[in-house]
């Protein structure tokens, strides 16, 4: 019993330390409404279709600079949360999908893709988030089919 008891309290210590409320907790942090409209203008403005596609956007005066463009939206296995966007572009090395082609990360496996924290605004960057973010669509998890076992 005295066991049980130990443990019962390492549970919950652990617990309570998982729910960080500190300066560096996400917790209460959210960024304005944005605007999904301006959003794909600012998608066009700082040229992110030369290393990414989307469908039903093209811009031919832009020079693709990868082999193969990096696809925003469409079909993810995971969720696509509006979190997991803004971390990916102001941070594109936090976290690379398997998969993608040699061109767009370098030797160190950091990501090619240029720095726009000093040149695209906090507005600029919601309404970005804000366009790219209903384009995903989560891809049902597939389970593996097991007969019966008698």
């Amino acid at each position: 019993m005295k066991k049980y008891s130990v443990l019962l309290m390492a549970v919950g210590a652990l617990s309570l330390t998982a729910c960080d409320t500190g300066p560096d907790s996400p917790r209460g942090f959210s960024l304005p409404e944005g605007n999904a409209d301006k959003g794909q203008l600012v998608l066009l403005k700082h040229q992110c279709l030369a290393c990414h596609s989307v469908e039903g956007v093209i811009d031919e005066s832009i020079e693709p600079e990868l082999e193969l463009r990096v696809q925003l939206g469409g079909e993810a296995t995971k969720v696509t949360t509006y979190a997991a966007l803004v971390t990916s572009i102001i941070n594109p090395s936090h976290k690379i999908a398997k998969g993608y082609m040699l061109d767009s990360v370098s030797e160190d496996g950091v990501s090619k893709m240029r720095n726009y924290n000093d040149v695209m605004t906090v507005t600029e960057l919601v309404d970005l988030v804000t366009y790219l973010q209903p384009l995903y669509k989560v891809k049902p998890y597939e389970y593996t089919p097991y007969g019966r076992y008698y």
